[in-house]
């Protein structure tokens, strides 16, 4: 499944569940069924900075794909990076870098949520785009 395609099925789903608390249960039943990441990975250099609550992000490259693992002591923010795990996961840096998660906008998310939420999410999304770099670079290099 393309990028493209996952971005028409987070908002298809989002659609299909109508008013915004059942979105929050959906987001919630998300992060729950998120892998969890290994405790030795909860340390702060794989926190997210900008999050009011915690967010560890852990990233391994797979060829040249980019596997993002990621855990939150909150359950609402867990379903969010749960969210983009989901659309980013198994993606290359080049895509990760040329694709903006437009579902957020279009299913309304950032007016529900708060705004240190919403900073949150933007953190988090600036975080996978950093690591993506890195890769790119990285990759880069062994070319060379």
């Amino acid at each position: 499944m393309t990028i493209e395609e996952k971005q028409e099925r987070i908002i298809r789903q989002f659609q299909l569940l109508g008013d915004w608390p059942e979105r929050y249960k959906y987001i919630i039943k998300l992060g729950q069924k998120l892998d969890p990441i290994d405790e030795k990975h909860k340390v702060d250099e794989n926190l997210v900075r900008g999050c009011q609550s915690q967010v560890w992000l852990v990233t391994e490259l797979d060829d040249d794909k980019i596997i993002f693992k990621a855990d939150s002591d909150a359950a609402i923010t867990k379903g969010l990076v749960a969210l983009l795990v989901n659309f980013y996961s198994g993606e290359t840096p080049d895509t990760i870098l040329g694709t903006s998660p437009e579902f957020i906008k279009k299913i309304g998310m950032q007016e529900h949520l708060s705004p240190t939420r919403s900073n949150g999410l933007a953190s988090m999304v600036k975080q996978m785009k950093i690591y993506a770099m890195a890769y790119k670079s990285k990759l880069a290099q062994s070319v060379n």
